[in-house]
């Protein structure tokens, strides 16, 4: 494998940031190894924190945090907004995913289903409403981008997902009746045999895939700055290299000092455990940050398109225990990701992103193996965290009486979920009793990772045992789902 870019936060962050690279620096030629750290704080130094209380203050960054600014900002123009960053905005999971706006629920529908009737509700109905509410949340967020002029290479080219064992496809089938059952509409979604996938991207090992037409396709970082700039223009503050330590009612305490509030949304998703606070949805063993590393080719030339098709643009992944996601940007790369090594003991975060080279040659040859016979030298590679709980869904918290809101574990379908929990936080805030606040999300209490080592052993076992599962199936083109991948499935309590 020929050299290649490691870390600097990601290469989406990179190429939006002119400043990242210099012909003065070294690193710049992507065969000198690791690009330069970005600056956490602007050239001119950290901005003073407010010293008049806050309407709100936002605590986190990324794209929750900074839907939430937006959103708020835009329902009154004269409310005080703070956002604090601890790093520079986007430099979490929202400046580093696989760029996919798509329909993926952040959670479990027959764990949030069970939960809802353990309170007396209807789970179903509750999980369909969730799901209808992801779908048009797309198309809400499209819609901002727009109004806002924002260009995130947005492109509204669905969401492919591709078989290549007897056995994955079984799963699609499943997959595609139990998703018309939970909210899906019929018109969103197809099942796709191995010709009609080609006609979109040509996977050669693809026996079938399935096809969710709303998702779209974008660049992570300049939707995430585009939406800081948009934020700033509405005359929210937002504070860069500003760590916070510690919430509590009225106050939030950072490295720099305290700054006070009426209300405080906490929406630090992998980092969670970084901040202390004794509220609801807060804590060192609510959610864990799990690795998931991406790698992006270099530009590839007109001759490999045409063979390769992808000239819808659709977000693409397999159906592999080990799932893979990628997508074809707008300059012309292929950029994909997978979990790679999983978790870092005592929950560790991921720093600039470097990624370990076994990690790298297996996207790597996941890629080859979609593609055989095609040149497709990697340019980049770096890896984010992403929050997980212990069930696998995602919570949204209110505390009336302190007024402090907590959202997390998207477990990595965030750039849809995003959006729709900071709305529905601002709804709870407001003591709004709307759709949102009704959805299965609110309040939902995920338990507690186990303490170490036990929980470093279980994440890793879990991936073990997916990955054993997967070399398997693709082995011997079992036609049926390994019975090592069910254990592993409710193991990590991922089965519906």
């Amino acid at each position: 494998m020929t050299a290649y870019r490691n870390g600097g936060v990601s290469h989406w962050m990179r190429a939006t940031d002119p400043s990242a690279a210099s012909a003065a620096d070294p690193s710049a030629d992507p065969s000198a190894g690791t690009a330069p750290r970005p600056r956490a704080e602007p050239d001119h130094g950290p901005a003073p924190l407010p010293e008049e209380r806050q309407d709100l203050v936002i605590v986190g960054g990324g794209l929750t945090g900074l839907w939430a600014a937006y959103q708020a900002a835009v329902e009154d123009p004269d409310r005080s907004i703070t956002v604090l960053e601890a790093e520079h905005v986007g430099y979490g999971a929202s400046g580093r995913n696989g760029g996919w706006m798509s329909t993926l629920l952040p959670g479990n529908r027959a764990v949030y289903a069970r939960a809802a009737r353990a309170r007396g509700r209807d789970g179903a109905a509750e999980v369909r409403a969730f799901q209808r509410e992801m779908n048009t949340t797309i198309d809400d967020t499209l819609r901002v981008l727009a109004e806002e002029g924002i260009d995130a290479d947005q492109h509204q080219g669905g969401h492919l997902q591709v078989a290549t064992t007897p056995a994955a496809l079984k799963r699609l089938e499943r997959a595609h009746a139990a998703d018309l059952a939970h909210g899906y509409h019929a018109s969103e979604l197809d099942l796709l045999d191995a010709d009609q996938v080609g006609e979109r991207v040509a996977v050669a090992p693809a026996l079938g895939g399935l096809y969710y037409r709303p998702t779209a396709r974008v660049d992570p970082a300049k939707l995430t700055r585009g939406l800081a700039r948009a934020v700033r223009d509405r005359g929210v503050r937002v504070l860069e290299g500003t760590r916070v330590m510690r919430v509590a009612a009225g106050r939030v305490t950072t490295a720099r000092g305290d700054v006070r509030a009426t209300t405080v949304l906490c929406c630090l998703e992998a980092y969670s455990g970084q901040v202390e606070g004794d509220v609801p949805g807060l804590g060192r063993r609510e959610v864990i940050p799990v690795n998931s590393s991406m790698i992006v080719t270099a530009p590839l030339p007109d001759a490999v398109w045409a063979r390769i098709g992808w000239d819808g643009r659709e977000c693409l992944s397999d159906a592999a225990h080990t799932f893979v996601y990628a997508q074809r940007t707008e300059d012309g790369r292929i950029a994909i990701g997978g979990r790679g090594t999983p978790y870092s003991y005592a929950s560790g975060t991921p720093g600039q992103g470097e990624v370990d080279a076994r990690t790298v040659r297996t996207l790597h040859d996941r890629l080859r193996f979609f593609f055989p016979g095609v040149d497709l030298p990697v340019a980049h590679a770096w890896r984010g965290a992403i929050g997980v709980t212990r069930d696998w869904c995602a919570g949204v918290f209110f505390d009336p009486g302190a007024r402090v809101g907590v959202v997390r574990g998207f477990a990595g379908h965030g750039v849809t979920a995003t959006r729709l929990a900071a709305l529905t936080l601002l709804d709870r805030a407001a003591e709004r009793d709307t759709p949102l606040t009704r959805l299965p999300w609110n309040d939902h209490d995920s338990g507690h990772w186990e303490p170490e080592p036990i929980r470093w052993v279980g994440v890793h076992a879990m991936y073990r045992l997916f990955g054993a599962a997967d070399r398997w199936e693709e082995s011997r083109h079992s036609q049926e789902t390994s019975l090592i991948a069910r254990f592993g499935a409710r193991l990590a309590g991922l089965s519906e």
